[in-house]
This record gives structure tokens, sequence and C-alpha cells, in this order.
């Protein structure tokens, strides 16, 4: 019904319910209530991880994807749920008997925000499930994931009272969106028409993705009307080239859609690679394009010193946003793409996300363009610049004290998937640098409120609570605070598998190259970063300072149980389940789960279609081979 209609049942509800206050039921629109601001967000660990997806971007990309799905199930008659991929902020709701009781946002995966305020401002979430479905999904705990939106003409239309206003425009749907969700005032949430549709739900009952939906719609959600069911390669593409061109007819956008095994027991039995299920993939259609100039090139200095050449140019808009710079990489790319100071080249963003030069116009070029020589020295400290390999493709500064990458280290350190310290961002980490209050990370920890204050950016509530929230973050998790340190190649799901396996900061630091080769996703290029990270004099100064001032990560406590003491690996695909989720039971009951076959393993768990290498290791060391029900016994499943 049109907002006029609604709004006068609003109306007539309203009057009813201060005439009768005793029929006020929790579902009621009066009820979205737009409470006090908050003072922060509260991170909320999610009942399971909530995972991103690997990218193909075309039908190469697809083929390889189905035949590993297929080469790891063999005996499964697989197909796969397809979907429209939205462009939004992910989110999880969860539902205690029916009535919402919590809202999180994606986070890292493993914690999220609670925005449960927020959500309870959105009409298109049910306050109180619907009933119809059986019964069981609005009795006890249900959980159902998906993205909050913001469709394209009510975008449109917020920026066309913004710019009535006098009020910058926002840049795209998506970013607003997300940025709406995270607002501390629930008002201006209830002020903007953001829409949840669900694309997934957490019940044992559900037994299919496509069943997910059916009963979310029955719930009271969104649901897509744009799904379909394929059951090979060329029925995945199809349904992808018949949406390239009719999504942008679409209320919101979208880059491409997400292809699900779309049996639950198939999905769960493929696990989990990084931060990515083996089973889904989202299927990307090629990037928006535009044409702009390249009006110069200028070396970027990252936080591990890398030398990155960035164009900066004529602002241009691109999948929704104006785009100014774009990552040339490195000197070799510049110089294969023959990219010169002056050109008009082709931009897009990766994914529709990250700006890349993909080519210049090099008919267009008139004689004024001019090559980009590669400078020797760092332009921030003049360091001469270095190649730790001679076959390295990147230049990079050597010089731990460069203000770039000591500044990007502090904000890095100060980020959401690190110490997650508010108040430290950009602007203030110069303002403490520029000023000489700081000079190293560890140094945000020595701040007094009285120094702070006398910055021009700061206020007394303002300084005190940047340093209360510094001082807040001195025992963190162990996990954050590896991602925080900024080693080079350890991301997020590294740290926290780095932590759960040497469970201690001084464990880690004495780690060897074989040893860091034990954990899963650890190979040989990341040990030696990792080895090479602790073994800098400058790193030990700081880990020292980090000691000094009191910032003590926690250590992961040893998990005891009836494996406790045992190790195990495993050769070949588990029937029952992924390698990753017998990792996870394997560590619950105190055992550890071991990549590979070593000296002191104690089972190799043998499941279907096993590689001949860690058979023959296992042979050679004497290990004792078991079956996956030797292993589910172990387990008590």
């Amino acid at each position: 019904m049109s907002e006029a209609a609604a709004d006068s049942l609003k109306h007539e509800l309203s009057q009813l319910e201060s005439q009768f206050p005793e029929l006020i039921t929790p579902d009621s629109p009066s009820q979205r209530v737009a409470g006090k601001p908050l003072a922060g967000f509260k991170a909320v660990a999610h009942s399971s991880r909530m995972l991103s997806l690997n990218d193909v971007f075309n039908r190469e990309e697809l083929e390889a994807w189905v035949k590993r799905i297929q080469k790891l199930v063999p005996s499964a008659k697989l197909e796969y749920h397809l979907d429209l991929k939205l462009d939004g902020l992910a989110c999880a709701l969860v539902y205690e008997n029916g009535a919402l009781t919590l809202g999180l946002t994606r986070g890292d995966g493993i914690t999220g925000e609670d925005i449960t305020t927020n959500v309870r401002t959105m009409e298109s979430v049910p306050l109180v499930l619907r009933k119809g479905a059986d019964p069981s999904f609005y009795k006890g705990r249900i959980e159902l994931r998906g993205e909050i939106l913001l469709y394209k003409k009510d975008f449109e239309a917020l920026n066309t009272e913004r710019e009535k206003k006098g009020l910058p425009k926002f840049a795209n749907p998506r970013n607003t969106a997300a940025g709406t969700v995270r607002q501390l005032d629930p008002v201006l949430v209830a002020a903007r028409p953001l829409k949840f549709h669900v694309w997934n739900v957490l019940h044992p009952k559900i037994k299919t993705h496509e069943q997910a939906y059916k009963v979310a719609a029955e719930l009271g959600f969104i649901t897509s009307k744009w799904t379909g069911i394929a059951k090979n390669t060329d029925e995945i593409m199809s349904f992808a080239e018949k949406w390239q061109e009719a999504r942008k007819g679409l209320s919101f956008h979208t880059d491409g859609l997400v292809v699900t095994v779309n049996d639950n027991a198939t999905f769960a039995r493929l696990g989990v690679v990084g931060k990515a299920p083996r089973a889904a993939v989202a299927y990307k259609y090629p990037a928006e394009q535009a044409t702009t100039k390249v009006k110069d090139i200028f070396v970027s200095i990252g936080r591990t010193g890398s030398a990155t050449p960035v164009a900066m140019l004529e602002p241009v808009v691109v999948a929704g946003s104006t785009v100014q710079m774009a990552t040339l990489h490195n000197e070799g790319e510049i110089k294969r793409k023959d990219i010169r100071i002056g050109d008009t080249v082709i931009i897009y963003k990766a994914g529709d996300i990250i700006p890349e030069v993909v080519e210049p116009l090099i008919k267009l070029r008139d004689g004024s363009e001019k090559p980009f020589k590669m400078p020797t020295h760092c332009p921030e400290c003049e360091t001469k610049l270095v190649k730790l390999k001679a076959d390295d493709a990147v230049w990079r500064c050597p010089n731990n004290s460069c203000p770039s990458r000591v500044y990007k280290r502090i904000q890095h350190y100060a980020s959401k998937a690190a110490l997650d310290i508010e108040g430290l961002g950009e602007k203030n980490v110069i303002a403490l640098l520029d000023t000489g209050l700081i000079k190293e990370t560890p140094d945000i920890y020595g701040l007094k409120k009285e120094e702070v204050i006398k910055l021009d950016r700061f206020a007394e509530i303002s300084a005190a609570k940047l340093v209360n929230n510094i001082q807040a973050s001195k025992n963190p998790t162990l996990a954050r605070f590896l991602y925080g340190l900024g080693i080079r190649h350890v991301g997020v799901q590294t740290a926290v598998d780095l932590a759960n396996y040497f469970r201690s900061l001084e464990s880690l630091s004495k780690a060897t190259i074989d040893e860091l080769g034990e954990v899963e996703g650890v190979g040989e290029i990341v040990a030696e970063a990792i080895v090479a990270w602790f073994a800098g004099p400058h790193n030990q100064k700081v880990l020292a300072l980090f000691a000094k001032h009191g910032v003590k990560p926690q250590t992961v406590l040893s998990r005891v149980g009836p494996l406790t003491g045992k190790k195990f690996a495993i050769t070949g695909s588990l029937e029952s389940m992924g390698r990753e989720e017998a990792g996870e039971k394997i560590r619950a009951l105190g055992g550890t789960f071991q990549s590979s076959v070593g000296k002191d393993t104690d089972y190799l768990v043998v499941g279907a279609n096993v590689g001949e290498s860690k058979l023959a290791k296992a042979r050679k060391l004497g290990t004792k081979q078991i079956s996956e029900v030797d292993l589910l016994k172990r387990l008590g499943t």
C-alpha cells in the first residue's frame, strides 16, 4: 500500500492503543521505538562464523569451482541454489520463542556489533515472527541472516532532500545503509527506509537453502523473488546471463549472483577454507567501467614499507561512487600497461569496490603525456627504497621510523578488526604524531588526558574518552593483538588460527618456521614473515614497550577434555563432516588438529579419496591410522 495509507492505519492504531493500552502487542508498529542514543556498540560472538564468499569472474573459474566440489563429494547428487547478490550490510537476527532478541553486524565473522536497538526501528524486521509455518520455527531459538539495503528510489529521494538542505550528497546506497545502521542514535536509523532481505536461516529443521527462503517468507521476512535451482554450469550461466542486463531494472543494486550447494548437509561436509565456505561462491558480473584522466602518479608508503604507486584521477563516477584515486600496484605493472601521467585511461572497480586502471587509451595521446619514474628514495623520509628479494615486484622503505609507516601502523592497530579503539582515527593519530605526544604504537598507552586536551581537536570529554578507550584495550584477545601488530601476510583469520594453536604471545614469538607450518593455512611465505617480524630489533623494542605500558594479550586457555594431549591429522574427505568442523570438534575436546603428519602426530584419520603423501609419511613415522568411525567414537558422536 502507499505510505499515506499505511500512515493512516498507524494513526488509527495509535489512537486505539492510547484508549486501550492493554491491547498493545510486542509486534505493534508503535513498539518500534527509537530510544535514546547509545554510548557505543557492544561486541557479541556469533553463534557460528558469519562467512564471506570467494569470487569467480567468468565461466572458466565457475567450472573450476564446480569440478572441485564434485571431486570432494563424488557420491553426492549436487544441485545449486541461485540468487542475486545483494549489495548491502550483512546482518544476523536472533529470535527467542518468536520475539526479536538480538541484531548483529557481520563484524569480523566471529564477533559482530549489537545493533538490536537500530534494527527494531526497521519496518521490514518483524518484532515477532508471523505464525503459519511449522510451530517449531517460532518456539525456541532461530537465527536469520541477511542483508540490510537501501533501495535505489529511497537513496535518490534521500539525496534530493539533502541537496535541498545544502548538505553533501551520499556516495552510494550500500555505504549509506551501512553507515545508517551503525549510527548510535536510533532516531536517525528510524528516519531512513532501510530494508532487510533474508538469505539464510539457521535452524535444525532447515535441510536446504531453498527451504530457508520459503520458511523466512512464511515467518514474515522479505526474501528474493529472483532465485533458481541449477544442476550444472550451463544452467548457472543461463541464469547469470538472463540477469546481467535485467538487474539494472531492479529496485536495488546487485553486482552478481550467489551460487550455493542447496543441500545443507553437503554444504557442511564441504567445510570452510579461510573465511569462505567451499560450497558457495559469488559469481561477479563484469565491473562497471569509465574513462578519466591521470592527473599525476604519487607513491604511497604502507605500514609494512611497501611503496605503492597511486594514480590521481580527474573525479569520475563508477558503480555509484566517485573515484579520484586508483592503485597501480607496482612499478612493473605500470610499465606492463604503459600508463603515463596525462593519459586517458579506462578504470573499473574490481568486484565493484576497488578502483583499478585497466589500460590507457593510447590513440588519444597528444604527446604531452609523461612516463612515470619510480623514485629511488622514500617520499616521506628520504630513505633509499629497497627490494627484500631480487625478484620482488615491490619496492619498500626499510625505515621503521618512516612517518607514513608509523601513522599507518597505529591506525591499523586501532582499527575495528584489531584493537577497535574508538576515537583513534586518521586525523587524531596524525595530530598526536605531529605534536610529538606519540612516536610509536605503544606510546598511545602513555597518553594523559592533560596532554591530549591541549590539542585543537579535543575538549575535556573527548580527551578523557580517548584515553579511557585506549586504557580499556590493554588486555586484548591474543588474536586481535596479533592482527593489530601488522605482520605481513597475517590477516584476521590467520591471527585467530595462530592464537588458537600457540595460545600465548611468548610461545608464538619463539616458534620456528617448521612449527608455524603446522598451523592450518600458514605456508612457508607466511611462516617466514612471522619469524622475521619477531626477530627484528625494532619489533622487539615495540613488544618491550607494550609490556612496559602494561599491555598484556590474553593467553588462550588450553581446553581440557578426553582428547587432551592427543594430536590428529586427516587425509582424504570425511562423510559426516568437513575437515574444519572435525578440527573444531577435536580442539573442543582438548585435542590438537594438525594440517600435516609430523613426528608428534598421534592419529592419522583416513577418509575417502586419500592421497599417498600423508599415508606414506604416517607409515614411515609409525603414526597410528584410524577410520572416520574411530574418530567419531573418540568424539562421542
